[in-house]
């Protein structure tokens, strides 16, 4: 529609018009135009050209109206509506908006590149790996493709909103698709804080061999790590059956499993956001497994919002990175993903999931416009789940798979070492006890300390994170019991719990110790005096008695929010020259040689303070040297410095901490169990009571 020729209108433009009347209907192009005759019109214009092609309306003066001046309508009345509403108008300018959005929105369905059920696992990619991921024109797939030539590596990047997940997330799931668990296997590592990942991690995808979820660089090392030493391994088998690649290597071994790796890493440039030795550790492992890794089906797929930045993988290593796929994005990462100053098509990118893909290091002719494919989290987790099922039809086994959710606590039901224990199917070596605190932050088994009957035996825990640490402190208890038990003894567990009314942990203690699977009591506040003079009691008796042989069982005592036990402090009047009371009765000076003298005889001491000050107000600094195991939760700098030599606890995020050694000056970062859950506690109960019925 035309309402009236603008005064700038230009003779080209004149023309073209006339032939848009004259030539548009027979390609179903209508026009609607209005004429103010007020106006000059362009030279050499013949608005009778237009009218001669039109149906015509003009204004008669006579009747005050319009009146056809085309033959055939002439005779025909001519009666004007009236406006709709304000309502109306209103709600029809709504549904045009919406229909305009929706319209401006490209959705390709995932159904185009997902196989039939029958098809489901029937590919094979011993030469090169395709993965159809998205729609390029009106008919045509776009795959990506791995392990021929220089496509073995693939770097994506797109801003916030772009597509990028989505492209991931259509990579996997039509891999998952299309490839069996023996053919291909991922190892998929999130550094965003989001959960990107966690459905491959509940719908049990039989690819995964490690999930990270909201990740630690730590635990990305370690991932790094693995998969070097799989290069490693995957070397010397090759060697030994004299080839170098793995298409080789399957037809020569063709009864032996060796899938593709695909390593994807979401925000890799996070391991890159410090210069000190783990960036180092990792760019050098990144960069082997991007040189070597072609040989051995081991691929690498990173993925970054901007490549821009003070700290990122060195460019030789993204040289090597031959395939690259672009979605919108600034123009500085424009030039930066695609790795030509002329390759420029990025940023002409404009709506989400619109790409290019690019598999030689961003050569100009070699871009590919595609279209990603549309999955929704709905549809996602229906194919996951038919990729499980498909699983369970074929009777493959469940595959072990290793997962980090950063964003959550530790599960103590994950650890597979202290569940055993718990059910009593493996024994515990006599001569040291495991307190379970949290899983690790890497690739290994989860963090304990070790209780051995010597000096320093103790543990503590700082931080104002009150559910953290009754986590660490009732599953280290349930562990250690658990451990004695392993061992053909029994061990003794007392709680000193000074927790208020209105806390979270109200009533936690005394259903560990309803479940605990040995002798446990507890004991408040009020009676901590009274339970400590005992203990010291007992640890001089036992003193007395050490050069019996038989190796008396060991009693835990655990202090639940020490700085709460005023009788415990430490004292100030320590110089005082008063001589009418008994120091040595003195429940501090009592807790002070339970803490010195104890652990050699089997007393070992666990304890929770919120603060260092209340570490300070409670402990001198020579007792505060029978802590040889420290667990340091977030706190500020100075604090950290005091308890663990290093500031390190400054930085924790939640759901972190740091196991300390003192007697050998190692750190360790791990994520601390949670408050014990019903479902964990029902279990290590329901040992309890087995074990009470088989007696």
């Amino acid at each position: 529609m035309i309402a009236g020729f603008p005064t700038n209108f230009s003779e080209t433009a004149a023309r073209r018009l006339v032939s848009l009347v004259t030539g548009g209907p027979r390609c179903g192009v209508y026009t609607l135009i209005g004429v103010d005759l007020g106006v000059r019109m362009p030279t050499d214009f013949r608005l009778e050209e237009i009218k001669q092609n039109a149906a015509w309306l003009d204004w008669d003066a006579a009747v005050e109206g319009l009146v056809w001046r085309y033959p055939a309508f002439e005779h025909l009345p001519i009666e004007l509506a009236y406006a709709p509403p304000p309502e109306r108008m209103i709600d029809t300018l709504r549904k045009a908006g919406a229909a305009a959005k929706a319209a401006v929105k490209v959705e390709v369905p995932f159904e185009v590149v997902a196989p039939q059920e029958a098809d489901m696992w029937t590919k094979t990619c011993p030469e090169e790996l395709l993965v159809p991921i998205g729609r390029a024109g009106a008919n045509r797939l776009q795959d990506v493709r791995l392990g021929k030539g220089t496509s073995q590596h693939l770097l994506v990047a797109g801003k916030t909103g772009s597509g990028k997940s989505t492209f991931l997330h259509a990579l996997v799931t039509s891999a998952a698709m299309h490839y069996s668990p023996d053919e291909i296997e991922f190892y998929l590592v999130d550094f965003k804080k989001g959960v990107e990942f966690k459905s491959y991690a509940t719908h049990r995808l039989p690819h995964a061999r490690v999930i990270a979820i909201e990740s630690e660089r730590e635990f990305g090392l370690s991932v790094l790590e693995r998969l070097d030493d799989e290069l490693k391994t995957r070397g010397e088998r090759f060697r030994a059956s004299g080839v170098q690649n793995l298409a080789d290597y399957r037809a020569a071994k063709p009864n032996e499993k060796t899938p593709r790796v695909l390593l994807i890493v979401d925000e890799f440039q996070e391991l890159f956001v410090e210069d000190d030795k783990l960036a180092q550790e990792a760019a050098l492992l990144l960069d082997r497994l991007v040189r070597q890794g072609r040989a051995f089906g081991i691929h690498v797929l990173l993925g970054t919002q901007t490549l821009a930045g003070a700290y990122s993988i060195a460019r030789s290593t993204l040289g090597q990175m031959a395939i690259r796929v672009a979605l919108e994005c600034s123009e500085a990462d424009a030039h930066l993903i695609l790795s030509d100053e002329r390759n420029t098509a990025a940023r002409f990118l404009s709506r989400p999931g619109e790409a290019i893909y690019n598999d030689q290091n961003g050569l100009i002719t070699a871009n590919e416009p595609f279209q990603v494919v549309w999955l929704p989290d709905t549809e996602r987790s229906i194919r996951l789940d038919a990729l499980d099922e498909l699983r369970h039809l074929r009777e493959l086994p469940r595959p072990e798979m290793i997962v980090f959710e950063g964003s959550a606590p530790a599960d103590p039901l994950t650890n597979t070492a202290l569940v055993e224990m718990l059910d009593g199917e493996i024994e515990q070596t006599p001569h040291s006890s495991r307190a379970w605190l949290g899983a690790a932050v890497a690739i290994k088994p989860p963090t304990y300390a070790d209780f051995g009957r010597h000096p320093g035996s103790n543990l503590l825990v700082v931080g104002p994170q009150e559910l953290s640490a009754l986590g660490v402190l009732s599953t280290a208890a349930i562990s250690l019991l658990a451990s004695e038990r392993a061992t053909g003894s029994s061990a003794k567990l007392v709680v000193l719990d000074a927790t208020r009314p209105g806390e979270p942990s109200v009533g936690v203690w005394q259903r560990v110790i309803d479940a605990a699977p040995g002798d446990a009591s507890l004991i408040d506040t009020a009676g901590a005096p009274a339970a400590i003079a005992d203990l010291a009691e007992e640890v001089a008796r036992r003193e007395a008695a050490s050069q019996q042989a038989e190796r008396p069982s060991p009693i835990y005592v655990v202090l639940h929010n020490g700085g709460r036990f005023r009788e415990l402090r430490r004292r100030e009047d320590d110089f005082s020259f008063s001589a009418s009371r008994d120091e040595s009765a003195q429940p501090d000076k009592q807790l002070a040689e339970i803490l010195r003298n104890g652990p050699t005889v089997g007393v070992h001491v666990l304890v929770w303070c919120d603060s260092y000050n209340s570490v300070m107000r409670m402990f001198d600094r020579q007792s505060l040297r029978e802590f040889a195991m420290r667990v340091a939760l977030q706190m500020s700098a100075a604090d950290s410095s005091n308890l663990i030599d290093s500031p390190a606890a400054s930085d924790l995020r939640l759901h972190r901490a740091l196991f300390y050694n003192d007697e050998t000056g190692q750190t360790e970062k791990f994520r601390p169990y949670g408050s014990p859950s019903d479902e964990w506690l029902a279990r290590v109960g329901s040992r309890k009571l087995k074990v009470g019925s088989e007696k």
